[in-house]
């Protein structure tokens, strides 16, 4: 199983980037796919979440500002970040869950000057 991530990297307060995660190898039905982030210091938080059937769900934090997009033919998940804040930097990391399995991208980075 591999999920390969792209789109990270740095940008100013304001600005927008979009991720993306290709999944591949994964035999069984994917079911939810969705983004997590990790701050220095911090505990890995969901960000955002799309379930197979396109239900989504958002951290408060970036409600209004992310949206998250999948492609269920093509096994990947995009999420568009806009309206960027210095608190959004950290790594994000891809997740991805099979037969009740979580499987996880290297994650990417994500700075957000001021």
């Amino acid at each position: 199983v591999q999920l390969v991530e792209s789109g990270g990297g740095l940008v100013q307060a304001g600005g927008s980037l979009r991720l993306s995660c290709a999944a591949s190898g994964i035999i069984f039905r994917i079911n939810a796919m969705g983004w997590y982030r990790q701050a220095p210091g911090k505990q890995r938080e969901l960000v955002a979440m799309v379930t197979s059937g396109g239900i989504t769900n958002y951290a408060d934090s970036v409600k209004g500002r992310f949206t998250i997009s999948r492609d269920n033919a093509k096994n990947t998940v995009d999420l568009q970040m806009n309206s960027l804040k210095p608190e959004d930097t950290a790594v994000y990391y891809c997740n991805v869950w099979s037969r009740a399995e979580p499987y996880w991208g290297q994650g990417t980075q994500v700075t957000v000057s001021s």
